[in-house]
């Protein structure tokens, strides 16, 4: 095995006002495992909240596999997430690819321009109920001048049958205008399904935000993507339609 670190010595991070030197876990870092037809990697990228759409980027352009988004403590300060990310192939197009994404977080960390001064505006009394049924092929409801659809999955754990009610389903809800909206919500997805709903998500514009699981044992594995967006709302809901259809949601 072939092992690569990168500590991130570029970010100065506090933990509850602690602050933490990069060998306490403050590290990318790519593993290589050949094998006897190709090479199979492995990787953990820290990136501050601002790179992570450009490494998701970076890593699906160059035939990797986003596999889990999230944070490894509370109250750091830039906040950094870490990125797993995998492949097989080929050695040096394996190698390629990571350093590729190695040299986006360098490129990503020079440019970031750090968190924004405050959120968007975003005013209106909520998007048209109807036209988002329609695009979605869902009936959603609107509440306090939010639209929310909900589309169940099934999975089965300790012999038992879960699903929507328990919290096993699709999620967007929309605020805004017609013309101006925010979407954010969570996708339940099977691992194969993963890295098309990744793809199509970022094709549009849509933010990824985190990709991990919400139990353990289940069978078949429910992975979940928690997303946000900004745009028109019909233009949101048809791009979310399409990732939707990427998946086996729609029969469930």
């Amino acid at each position: 095995m072939f092992k690569v670190s990168r500590p991130r010595t570029d970010l100065s991070i506090t933990v509850a006002g602690t602050c933490l030197s990069p060998a306490m876990g403050l590290t990318s870092w790519a593993a290589f495992i050949p094998r006897e037809q190709s090479t199979m990697a492995m990787d953990d990228m820290m990136v501050s909240e601002n790179q992570v759409n450009p490494v998701v980027d970076a890593a699906l352009g160059k035939g990797l596999e986003v596999t889990e988004l999230h944070n490894h403590s509370l109250w750091d300060q830039p906040r950094v997430r870490f990125m797993h990310i995998g492949g097989h192939g080929d050695e040096s197009t394996m190698a390629t690819a990571v350093g590729k994404v190695l040299a986006k977080i360098k490129k990503a960390a020079s440019a970031d321009p750090g968190p924004p001064a405050s959120a968007p505006e975003v005013g209106g009394t909520g998007p048209d109920p109807a036209k988002l049924d329609a695009i979605l092929g869902q009936h959603g409801t609107l509440t306090a001048c939010a639209y929310k659809v909900v589309v169940g999955r099934a999975t089965t754990m300790n012999d038992m049958k879960v699903g929507n009610a328990m919290g096993v389903n699709t999620w967007a809800a929309f605020a805004g205008s017609a013309d101006k909206a925010v979407v954010d919500g969570d996708f339940a997805m099977l691992e194969t399904e993963l890295q098309g709903v990744l793809k199509a998500l970022r094709a549009a514009g849509i933010n990824v935000v985190a990709i991990h699981q919400h139990m353990v044992g289940e069978q078949p594995r429910i992975l979940f993507l928690h997303f946000w967006g900004l745009g028109r709302a019909e233009d949101l809901a048809k791009e979310l339609e399409a990732a939707l259809g990427g998946t086996a949601s729609m029969q469930n």
